[in-house]
């Protein structure tokens, strides 16, 4: 079977920029009976340019399709926004750019929280769901280079070339298909990345997830995609996730409109796959998917922290359900942290065992000592 590719295409999706079919969550009732009584729709985020833009685009898309309702932006810091001078595998803390966040959530401060998923971690407090996965964006990799480099590739970089990336993940799979090149940690925010990039000397290239890069209109900085071959992308790495309270049914059922079905299933796969390894940001897990003609396709590795060691599957699965109203307590069933009443329970159900399925295929052949070695070997460091 060939491996999987990054696109996600199949299952009619519910949509990200309009409303659903009809099948689950249904668009909001007028103000007077919906319970929000005209108010400000509250709406978190961090403070960085890249957040503001990506929660920007989920309230455009709120807006569009609830005109009668005014959303307000609150932004704060994070954890991992204050904390630069630490690597993200170092800090010890799971929840590093959603806390703050998750707290004005519980606090009722706000409405609703915009996240990357990829910062989610797969077990959210409780109280909490995600209520939305919005249409990914391309979840590759992408390698920015240093202005002296331009038109360059990794394999033309020369030997001891110092490559920049916050990323365990990252660096083991690049360590391995590139041992002519060193990595060395970065951290800070798109703007202060790229400008320690292009005003020193330190780095030949940085490494950066396509999806950021896109969103901020800085696309013609990327000189290289790395493909499924060369670097599997981060559990959620490309969507944008909406955070809301669980018992909150006016918000979770306004926000379920931003569903898109195919990302909801991929996302669900690789992060049952991630939670049934217990992994995270400390240890090197990576994952490809891809749904096409309602089969679900899933690859799922683990790596030493210098790739040298490295454990590598692919599974499928069917997902081809139809959707079935399924009024009850069965509405608000979580898979993996997301609520999406409007994505065919059955075809949800499928896609989180698959993900299991796959990391249990892991762990029998040896993926727990792997990952105990890195997660040692990074506590080290």
């Amino acid at each position: 079977m060939a491996e999987p590719g990054a696109a996600a295409v199949g299952l009619g999706r519910a949509g990200c920029g309009g409303a659903t079919d009809g099948a689950g969550a249904g668009p909001l009732l007028p103000r007077e009976e919906n319970g929000v009584d005209g108010r400000a729709i509250r709406v978190g985020t961090r403070r960085s340019q890249l957040a503001r833009i990506q929660t920007d685009s989920v309230v455009t898309m709120l807006r569009e399709l609830y005109p009668d309702l005014h959303f307000e932006i609150v932004a704060m810091s994070t954890t991992g926004d204050k904390i630069l001078d630490t690597a993200l595998s170092k800090i010890g803390e799971k929840s590093l750019f959603t806390k703050e966040l998750e707290n004005a959530l519980e606090r009722n401060e706000v409405d609703l929280v915009v996240h990357s998923l990829k910062d989610l971690p797969t077990s959210l407090p409780p109280g909490f769901t995600i209520g939305a996965v919005c249409k990914r964006e391309n979840p590759l990799d992408a390698v920015v280079f240093h202005p002296k480099n331009c038109g360059k590739t990794l394999n033309l970089l020369p030997e001891k070339s110092v490559i920049g990336t916050s990323s365990l993940r990252r660096a083991a799979q690049l360590k391995k298909k590139f041992p002519h090149l060193e990595f060395r940690d970065i951290r800070g925010n798109l703007n202060t990345r790229l400008k320690k990039l292009d005003e020193k000397e330190d780095f030949s290239a940085i490494i950066l997830a396509a999806a950021g890069l896109k969103r901020m209109g800085w696309e013609n900085r990327i000189g290289q995609l790395l493909g499924p071959e060369d670097c599997l992308y981060a559990v959620g790495q490309g969507a944008l996730a909406v955070e809301v309270r669980a018992k909150d049914q006016e918000i979770l059922n306004m926000v379920s409109a931003l569903h898109d079905a195919d990302t909801v299933l991929c996302c669900i796969a690789e992060r049952a796959f991630m939670k049934h390894l217990e992994g995270g940001c400390s240890v090197p897990v990576a994952v490809n998917t891809l749904l096409k003609d309602g089969q679900l396709y899933l690859t799922g590795a683990v790596y030493s922290l210098d790739g040298s060691d490295s454990l590598k599957e692919t599974m499928q699965t069917g997902v081809s359900y139809p959707h079935q109203n399924e009024d009850g307590p069965n509405d608000d069933v979580q898979h993996v942290g997301i609520t999406a009443k409007n994505v065919p329970g059955q075809a949800q159900e499928a896609a989180e065992n698959l993900g299991v399925e796959l990391a249990s295929l892991l762990l029998s052949k040896g993926a727990k000592h792997i990952l105990s070695v890195a997660r040692q070997l990074n506590d080290a460091r």
